[in-house]
């Protein structure tokens, strides 16, 4: 990305990917980080109670026709959506194993 991440000159390039990453990102930067998903957490991701299911973080604001659907296919697109959340969990674990064992996914073509 062009750019600076930082105003002390620090720019998008300098960064490195992975774990690497976050030695290199200032700390006023993974304060910024730390306290958005800390607001998150707190004010907007409540699972309040009464809600149709655990997990429901709608909060009677967002609906995209859910309550439109049967019951069965409710279940199945929660199904669905679990399954989905496994197989990121399991495939971002598997990049991080990759990177620890310095072990390329991708081979070297050229």
């Amino acid at each position: 990305l062009p750019g600076d991440i930082s105003f002390d000159g620090t720019s998008f390039a300098d960064i490195p990917d992975g774990f690497a990453a976050l030695s290199k990102i200032p700390d006023a930067g993974l304060f910024q980080l730390f306290a958005f998903i800390g607001f998150l957490e707190i004010f907007v991701m409540k699972d309040i109670t009464g809600g149709e299911f655990v997990g429901d973080f709608r909060n009677g604001f967002i609906d995209y026709g859910w309550d439109t659907f049967d019951e069965e296919t409710k279940l199945k697109k929660r199904a669905i959506e679990l399954n989905q959340g496994r197989a990121a969990m399991m495939g971002i674990l598997a990049l991080m194993v990759h990177e620890k064992l310095d072990v390329s996914l991708i081979p070297d073509l050229f």
